[in-house]
């Protein structure tokens, strides 16, 4: 059943209530394009062509360990409609964790310093302030090339619990271009 919050019908959280999402762990993230539209290239005998769009989509995924220091990656795919990956945070109790807000991005063509981006999300430390940061500075990015350009205003996470899920999780990935017409996500 929907809620309302500020008089406007809301759709209730797919997320675990009882988990805090600062949390060590590690996470299988799943974002789609708004209406699943291809804006990231196209899929050629099993293999993602990445338009320019989706080559910024594969940059800013491996640069968030560069604004986020406590968070690895796993596996990582860029398909037509859609990004997975693995994000994993590994928070050590050695160290104090400083989260950039401001960070420094950079131009894929020219690889040269671009500008700062202000991280909008305002939840710290968390999967959801790391996937909004990702988010935001596609968009930002992308729509100097698309001005239509947009994701789907949410995105899907499962917290991995076991590492036979992880291995599946990481396998799904890996072999996800080769089974695009299989997909859930697949589109023409």
């Amino acid at each position: 059943m929907q809620n309302k919050f500020q008089n406007k019908y809301r759709i209730p959280s797919a997320r675990l209530q009882t988990w805090d999402y600062a949390n060590n762990g590690a996470y299988f993230i799943t974002i789609c394009t708004q209406n699943r539209e291809h804006f990231f290239g196209n899929i050629k005998n099993g293999i993602m062509q990445l338009s320019e769009i989706g080559k910024l989509a594969a940059q800013f995924w491996y640069e968030i360990p560069n604004h986020f220091s406590m968070v690895e990656l796993g596996n990582f795919v860029v398909m037509p409609n859609h990004v997975h990956g693995i994000l994993i945070i590994d928070k050590t109790n050695d160290e104090p964790f400083v989260e950039t807000r401001h960070c420094l991005v950079s131009n894929i063509e020219t690889n040269s310093i671009i500008g700062s981006s202000r991280f909008q999300n305002q939840e710290k430390n968390t999967i959801s302030s790391i996937v909004g940061s990702y988010k935001s500075i596609v968009t930002k990015m992308s729509r100097q090339i698309n001005p239509n350009f947009g994701w789907q205003s949410r995105f899907h996470d499962h917290i991995i619990r076991n590492s036979e899920s992880f291995e599946k999780i990481q396998h799904y990935i890996e072999q996800n271009p080769s089974k695009w017409k299989e997909d859930t996500f697949y589109k023409l």
